[in-house]
């Protein structure tokens, strides 16, 4: 009985830990960088079908501006946004500017 009780034991201790290390790793995003696989891991709720909806809709029509515009996304709703709103990062590199027609590049420092 007492091996019985030992071993239910172990088993829920396990089953514990597994589940607040997976729930522990989550850490934040870029939407606008990670591919579906990442976003999948990384996103509460977030599988890999909606996960590669994501990432079709940032191919075709560029980078999230703000969080909310993933209800944009079939499948994302306002909850899912909600629950992962921590977890979201929407860094984007600002554009180059073009250097001014007829500008000569600067002089290389010595």
């Amino acid at each position: 009985m007492i091996r019985i009780l030992a071993t239910a034991c172990a088993l829920l201790l396990g089953l514990l830990c597994q589940s607040y290390t997976t729930t522990a790793i989550a850490g934040p995003v870029n939407i606008n960088t990670a591919d579906a696989a990442t976003l999948s891991r990384e996103l509460n709720g977030i599988g890999a079908k909606r996960a590669e909806a994501i990432v079709e809709y940032r191919r075709k029509f560029g980078p999230f501006k703000s969080a909310d515009e993933l209800a944009l996304v079939k499948g994302i709703g306002p909850a899912a946004i909600e629950k992962n709103r921590e977890l979201i990062r929407l860094d984007v590199k600002p554009a180059t500017k073009p250097a001014a027609e007829g500008a000569k590049p600067l002089p290389a420092k010595r």
